[in-house]
């Protein structure tokens, strides 16, 4: 029997037993779905990461900070100073060093007040290690700051993302630090123009610039926080070579005795990366069940459509068919099964991937009640359909569905003709 016969005997077994067919299709549907719509989400998702983090900061430098990055990882003996820079650069192949002080403050923009967090940088050298990212869209970035100015990220600018200006260039603001003296609770105030305000970074990289910070002089914030103390050193490389950013970390952490971590963004995207690829395993995992239920459920419907047509069999046979072409009539029908079950599964979770994404997730802006408002990063996730994700969700079914197909497939091509005409 030729093959197009096969399938044309197949394909008129599945239109005669419609409602049965497609409800068994239906559980192919479901699996790809699922298998489609949760890997896309979860590629896509770490793309957007990837951009993010790839944006926010710059793959020579390095981030020394006194703080643990992981479970039971305080904070060590030792603190940070602005002038440790002197340190640094004295190691080979250190280009230049800058230290950052950080606080979470409140921003005073007319009737408005929000917490932001204050960033305080030389400017110089912030604009050159950050090249790309730490731009002026409107006004400048002071590189020799001699009065109280001000930069601000793009979101705090323009929070609503629609024209909307809370401050532009020119404007006097107020940040609002809130210190501590034994039990006493003391406000102070720096009060700055905003000399220019930031391109949309998009990024929230490590101690790269963001939309959501507002920058000051270092040499300003060491008087207002009246601190020497850094949160974090930035220190950018000669060259972003592994050797280079291995012996530099190295140098680094001997300087400071092993109280210090030095953390390279290569690294940590290549962490993150490897977290992601676990994670997408994860879900193909729990996506491939309802797959496994369904080719139950293909099993099932196999067996009870060779019960019906035991005696049809019976006759087929009787007129001289072979066992392999009943095996074959049976293991189409599973791949027709298969195959529309495959189609109709990629596009439907590829149309609910992208219904997820614009519904449920999505971007952010300030948000709040009354007067204390609170500025929120959004980021848009966009599915990603890859071809390596389109064969293999359209392969699993198939090779789901025919397996177990296998065997009702064989039990049917083992029945004997006289017992299957002789059967009720």
């Amino acid at each position: 029997m030729r093959i197009q016969d096969v399938f044309s005997f197949a394909l008129s077994a599945i239109r005669l037993r419609k409602l049965r067919a497609g409800l068994t299709i239906l559980g192919v549907v479901i699996g790809i779905a699922a298998v489609v719509a949760l890997l896309s989400l979860s590629q896509g998702f770490q793309n957007s990461m990837t951009e993010q983090f790839e944006t926010g900061f710059a793959t020579n430098t390095l981030t020394v900070t006194t703080q643990g990055f992981g479970f039971g990882q305080d904070q060590s003996d030792i603190s940070l100073f602005v002038n440790d820079t002197e340190t640094i650069d004295a190691i080979e192949n250190v280009q230049t060093s800058m230290a950052i002080i950080q606080k979470t403050c409140y921003l005073e923009v007319g009737e408005n007040t929000f917490p932001v967090t204050v960033v305080a940088v030389d400017f110089s050298k912030y604009a050159e290690i950050y090249s790309s990212s730490f731009v002026a869209e409107s006004g400048e970035i002071p590189l020799e700051p001699r009065d109280d100015v001000i930069v601000l990220g793009q979101r705090i600018s323009d929070p609503w993302k629609n024209g909307t200006l809370l401050s532009t260039v020119g404007d006097a603001v107020n940040i609002v630090w809130t210190t501590r003296s034994g039990y006493t609770l003391t406000n102070k105030t720096y009060t700055g123009a905003v000399a220019g305000v930031l391109a949309e970074i998009g990024g929230f990289g490590l101690s790269g610039p963001s939309d959501t910070a507002v920058y000051i002089p270092i040499s300003q914030a060491q008087s207002f926080f009246n601190t020497n103390e850094a949160n974090t050193i930035i220190v950018q490389l000669a060259n972003s070579d592994d050797a280079t950013i291995t012996n530099v970390s190295e140098a680094i952490e001997s300087v400071f005795g092993g109280q210090v971590r030095v953390i390279s963004p290569t690294a940590l995207l290549s962490t993150i990366t490897t977290a992601f690829s676990t994670i997408e395993l994860f879900l193909a995992g729990i996506a491939g069940i309802s797959l496994l239920v369904a080719g139950i459920g293909i099993m099932n419907i196999m067996i009870v459509s060779l019960m019906e047509r035991t005696r049809e069999i019976g006759i087929l046979k009787a007129l001289g068919m072979k066992n392999r072409t009943v095996l074959s009539i049976f293991l189409s029908e599973s791949v027709i099964i298969g195959l529309i079950g495959a189609t109709i599964g990629i596009a439907s979770g590829w149309g609910l991937a992208n219904v997820v994404s614009r519904v449920g997730l999505g971007g952010g802006g300030i948000s709040g009640f009354g007067r204390r408002q609170t500025a929120t990063i959004g980021m848009n996730i966009m599915p990603v359909l890859t071809p390596t994700l389109f064969l293999g969700a359209f392969a699993f079914g198939l090779i789901i569905s025919v397996i177990f197909a296998l065997y009702p497939a064989w039990r049917a091509s083992r029945l004997r003709p006289v017992e299957a005409l002789r059967y009720e």
